[in-house]
């Protein structure tokens, strides 16, 4: 057996690799792009994972529109704290983990730019260790115990016992999440002494080639020791005294980068991060680096924390190459580690731009403002005495209780039927219509749309990073929510995501469902459905139907007809059209045929009018 007294120890002194021979160039350039993708998949594996447990939390949300005036929705939404008033057990939870959710699509991006400047393609669940055999989630069931490209959890003393897979947001699976979040020092001194020989690689790896990929990666014990790994590959200098970073970083790749959170337009005018960076602007390689180190830095410091002051080392180290103020030895002598689970201000979110950005959501822009100023594993650790409240609730123990779903918990007190919309469900008839979805007969079928909803920003999250014209699925990200929300909402458990493969799309014209509408079976609600409607704006089910959104065409007063889907990122797909989804506005919807994905010259227009139903008009233009 190995000796491993010290195996997993971050060195109190960094000693950067030099003089590695040029023919190991090949192998470790092979690391790096490993490395890379498993960054990649570790921050996606924990998206559907927080999405899952959020969307458990038991309780409603206000809609808005045409004649649904106090009308409620199954669901949570973040919740503005007021001054002087506490927010419930369930509001305190939803806020604090959507805080977490969209810190993890934050790190998600910073994680492929990286890729990206590399040179390193970034893949997204499909091609990579997320994915199984049956193209559905490999990393979660109820047998599952394996935190990817981590540890086996059964190798740990305190979580032993937790089981990887999707569930109920309560204090079995925060177990989960704080095992996930926990600081390098932390983890590493609850791994079983008898197995440390399986994690902490060290760099550059053993018996690597340069045909190895990220599915044959060691495990690392820790995520901070991931990155570390990372870092000692990118600063390692070879016979020629270049370092890895250098030979791969390419700046003609500054470019394919994208961001969410720091690019300013006219309906995102201020950066959120105006301290951190969220890509990778500068062309000299140093200078970049540095960006670089920064970067990873700001991931671990908002989330697992531990390795900061190594980080800070390889950052003093890059500094003293571009700076004759800096003189250094080879070697540098860390300060004491502190880990006060409070985040860097340079790495917070700056409150008043997210207002800004998003002043159609307070609540929002509220959770973020003050969970993100402690790490992800202190806010799931506060978290656990906030589910313990007696008056916590999520969906299963809702279900559990024996309620079901009735009117009254679908209006507010403000509710009102609108005599001008006399054909809307009543608040009685949509409750009756969740009840009756609680049935094995279309438990497939919403966990197939849950997980297509999630493969389509995955999807479309490889098209964004390797197309220049392709946006970032913010569309797709909102109708992922809704979609597992709603799961909840019927079944009061978490969606099997294992095996929820998709049907592929039939290749004849006219044999695919309009969103509840079928040319072969026009009398049915729900179509014989052979592609579900999933692209959520990415128009990857261009001619299959679309969202009903009242989409202008850039022509008079024309719009486009919901049975085409001819536009793309300008709606959300919502399978079926709902019964009370109206039109805001009149038009008119030039219709058109739709063969081998190209738009033929419309033949027909049709006109609409405000209040006329989505649903009817489609039929009308299908």
């Amino acid at each position: 057996m190995s000796n491993t007294l010290n195996k997993g120890s971050i060195p109190k002194k960094l000693i950067p690799i030099k003089n590695r021979p040029l023919d190991c160039l090949p192998a470790d350039q092979a690391a790096v792009a490993a490395l890379m993708q498993a960054a990649v998949n570790v921050e996606n594996f924990t998206i559907p994972l927080y999405l899952a447990s959020l969307s458990s939390i038991q309780g409603t949300h206000a809609i808005s529109g045409a004649g649904i005036k106090g009308r409620l929705w199954p669901g949570m939404v973040t919740t503005v704290r007021q001054s002087g008033v506490a927010l419930s057990p369930n509001q305190d939870a939803y806020n604090t983990i959507f805080s977490v959710f969209v810190q993890e699509m934050l790190h998600l991006q910073l994680a492929a730019n990286l890729a990206t400047v590399l040179g390193v393609t970034p893949k997204f669940f499909k091609g990579t260790v997320l994915e199984n055999a049956d193209k559905g989630w490999s990393c979660y069931g109820a047998d599952k115990t394996v935190i990817p490209h981590i540890i086996d959890l059964t190798d740990t003393s305190s979580f032993a016992t937790t089981i990887v897979n999707l569930g109920a947001l309560n204090s079995s699976q925060i177990r989960l999440f704080l095992a996930i979040e926990q600081s390098h020092d932390a983890a590493l001194g609850d791994i079983n002494p008898s197995a440390l020989e399986n994690y902490f690689p060290a760099v550059p790896f053993a018996n690597w080639t340069k045909d190895d990929t990220e599915k044959t990666l060691p495990l690392f014990g820790t995520i901070g020791w991931m990155y570390y790994c990372l870092m000692q590959y990118l600063t390692m200098e070879y016979h020629d005294g270049a370092s890895l970073w250098s030979k791969m970083f390419n700046a003609d790749y500054l470019d394919q980068q994208r961001d969410l959170f720091n690019d300013t337009s006219s309906s995102h005018p201020r950066s959120e991060y105006p301290m951190m960076p969220t890509r990778i602007t500068a062309s000299d390689p140093d200078l970049a680096l540095i960006q670089a180190i920064d970067v990873v830095h700001g991931i671990v410091n908002q989330g697992e924390g531990g390795v900061e002051n190594i980080l800070k080392a390889f950052r003093l180290i890059v500094r003293s190459r571009i700076d004759p103020q800096i003189s250094l030895s080879d070697i540098v002598t860390l300060k004491e580690e502190v880990t006060d689970n409070r985040v860097e201000r340079q790495y917070q979110p700056d409150h008043c731009a997210m207002k800004k950005d998003y002043p159609y959501e307070p609540g929002n822009v509220d959770a973020r403002a003050h969970g993100d100023m402690l790490d992800h594993w202190d806010r799931f650790n506060r978290l656990s005495e906030v589910v313990a409240d007696s008056s916590f609730m999520n969906f299963a123990q809702w279900f559990a209780g024996g309620n079901v779903w009735t009117g009254a918990d679908l209006q507010a007190p403000d509710y009102m039927p609108d005599p001008a919309f006399p054909n809307l469900p009543t608040p009685d008839e949509v409750a009756t219509a969740l009840n009756q979805l609680n049935s094995p007969a279309y438990q497939q079928l919403l966990t197939q749309l849950v997980a297509g909803a999630i493969n389509g920003i995955n999807d479309t999250l490889t098209k964004t990073w390797t197309q220049s014209a392709q946006p970032f699925p913010m569309q797709a990200m909102r109708a992922s929510g809704d979609r597992m929300s709603l799961y909840w909402a019927v079944f009061g458990a978490a969606p099997d995501l294992s095996s929820a493969s998709l049907p592929a799309p039939g290749s004849e014209d006219d044999t695919h469902a309009c969103q509840g509408l079928s040319i072969v079976n026009p009398g049915n609600n729900c179509a014989a459905i052979s592609s579900f409607h999933t692209c959520s704006s990415s128009n990857s089910c261009k001619g299959q139907g679309g969202c009903g959104y009242p989409i202008p065409t850039g022509s008079n007063n024309d719009f486009i007809a919901p049975s085409d889907n001819t536009c793309a990122m300008k709606g959300g797909c919502a399978a079926p059209i709902s019964a009370w989804q109206t039109y805001g506005s009149g038009g008119n919807m030039p219709v058109v045929n739709i063969d081998n994905g190209e738009a033929i010259v419309p033949s027909v227009s049709i006109a609409f009018n405000q209040g006329d139903s989505v649903y009817g008009t489609a039929w009308d233009a299908y």
